[in-house]
């Protein structure tokens, strides 16, 4: 006992008898250090299997390597074997659906939302106007006098000449269609002039609007001019006389458009895929206009996104000028 520090002092530990200690055999290996319940040797868990039982080596006793490469060898080969592949095709393409979803999700519902938050019920403007243009012209239009009005403001048809029907064509985009329930279409007119007033701004949705219209009312008569039945696409001249109104154009083509530049497959399928339908279902001058309606916008939406990607090419040349 040290007479120092007397109370650092601690007594020796001892092993207990029955637990003896590893040691060499004689042929020069290392015995394993048996258990407290019997002779066999401990065994460690490693990942849920029973690994290799490891024998303790006395400090300065190496391992051939030989033996180290084999036993490498031998749990990789065990991992291999048991190892599962993970995911699958199913799985891949259920996360690219989830991928998509979100984000378009956040690309046509949130994004205008925050918008909305931000800049209060005064970006919903041109959606209030449409809503209500589409109202008023339908209640007057109850009337004598009133229809009278509506057709010489907003009518627009296939025999009136070109610049006649180009200036009618702003006030066609309220005049409700005589063969639709104008209540219907109301929720479509407002979330498509609501959420591309969010999203693309009121210059451009205006100018969307307008020109897929355009487009629409431009097919007829290019349609017309080809003559009945020619190339599929061709109509009778009595189609000149039917009314070629209502906002289902502009409705369409702002969802296609937004489908593009916000990349959102599913609403295009959607909107496309309900036109197709439509068009099959109902084969009638507006269902053609729809289509037209459809591929005006989505050329728009491309050529929007090529500018943009040439834009951001532009400035991050200048950007490495500069640096």
């Amino acid at each position: 006992m040290s007479i120092l520090r007397p109370d650092l002092e601690r007594p020796r530990e001892r092993r207990p008898a029955d637990e003896p200690r590893a040691g060499r055999t004689q042929g020069g290996g290392v015995r394993a250090r048996e258990g407290r319940t019997g002779g066999e040797p401990r065994a460690e868990r490693a990942g849920g299997w029973t690994g290799v039982v490891r024998d303790r080596v006395r400090p300065g006793v190496a391992t051939s390597g030989a033996g180290a490469g084999a036993a490498a060898g031998a749990a990789g080969a065990g991992a291999g074997a048991d190892a599962v592949p993970r995911g699958g095709a199913f799985s891949r393409a259920l996360a690219f659906v989830g991928r998509t979803l979100r984000g378009e999700w956040y690309g046509i519902v949130v994004d205008p939302l925050r918008q909305l938050r931000r800049r209060g019920p005064a970006a919903l403007l041109l959606a209030f106007v449409a809503c209500a243009g589409v109202i008023f012209f339908h209640a007057i239009a109850q009337h004598r006098t009133g229809a009278t009005a509506v057709r010489v403001l907003g009518g627009v048809q296939g025999d009136l000449p070109l610049w006649l029907a180009l200036l009618r064509t702003p006030v066609s985009l309220y005049v409700p269609a005589l063969d639709l329930p104008v209540w219907a279409g109301i929720t479509q007119l407002f979330l498509a002039f609501a959420l591309a007033e969010l999203a693309l701004g009121r210059r451009r949705t205006l100018l969307i609007a307008y020109a897929s219209t355009l487009a629409g009312t431009l097919s007829a008569r290019v349609m017309m001019a080809m003559g009945p039945g020619r190339w599929g696409l061709g109509l009778p001249p009595e189609i000149g006389q039917v009314l070629d109104t209502g906002p289902s154009a502009a409705v369409v083509g702002l969802f296609t458009y937004l489908s593009v530049v916000r990349r959102a497959p599913v609403v295009f399928t959607l909107t496309g895929g309900s036109m197709v339908l439509e068009s099959i279902a109902k084969p009638n001058l507006a269902g053609r206009e729809h289509l037209i309606a459809v591929a005006a916008a989505l050329v728009l939406g491309l050529l929007h996104e090529r500018g943009r990607r040439r834009r951001r090419a532009a400035a991050g040349t200048r950007d490495t000028a500069s640096a």
